[in-house]
């Protein structure tokens, strides 16, 4: 598994175009950005890149955005994701930034099996703060990586979804699809 690859000390800097590809899924459209490197900077079930890019960390935010049929790796791993390989998504490389609280939640979120979502107040515990279930709660809306670091996978301890990005509608198909 490629952990979250970013720079504590933010001395990172954007690059002037990053690619696209939307790719259809059974919940519908799925778009990926990815730098230069192939690395995703931000995903999720939407056609419009443009939403994406403000999702990303001011110092690695593309100027532009190109778009491509296909992104590779990346493609690859949506479409095998989409249809039963769990784990297709593991391998390809995310880069996101923020505090070390938040990069070491998300690298958390990563390792979080499919088919066992936590609870937010699990998630807290594992991610090092016990007590910090919002902060917890904060990587998973400020995750600009949908699927790839999979904040779907967190609950509420009564076992309701909680929140997501995408829609409640996406977070439940992706968590059954996961336990099937």
């Amino acid at each position: 598994m490629n952990a979250i690859a970013a720079s504590p000390t933010g001395s990172q800097s954007a690059s002037t175009t990053a690619d696209f590809s939307t790719i259809t899924t059974p919940i519908g459209p799925f778009t990926a950005l990815v730098d230069a490197d192939g690395a995703v900077l931000a995903s999720g079930w939407t056609a419009d890149a443009e939403t994406l890019r403000p999702l990303i960390h001011p110092t690695l935010r593309p100027a532009e955005l190109r778009e491509h049929t296909d992104l590779g790796a990346v493609t690859r791993a949506v479409t095998a994701y989409h249809t039963g390989d769990l784990t297709a998504i593991d391998a390809i490389t995310v880069r996101q930034l923020s505090g070390p609280f938040l990069v070491h939640a998300w690298e958390i979120l990563r390792k979080i099996p499919a088919g066992n979502p936590v609870t937010y107040t699990d998630y807290a515990t594992v991610s090092g703060r016990p007590a910090a279930t919002r902060a917890a709660a904060n990587a998973c809306a400020r995750n600009a990586a949908a699927l790839f670091v999979p904040c779907h996978r967190v609950i509420r301890t009564d076992g309701t979804l909680g929140g997501f990005r995408w829609g409640l509608d996406i977070k439940r198909w992706l968590i059954a699809h996961e336990a099937d």
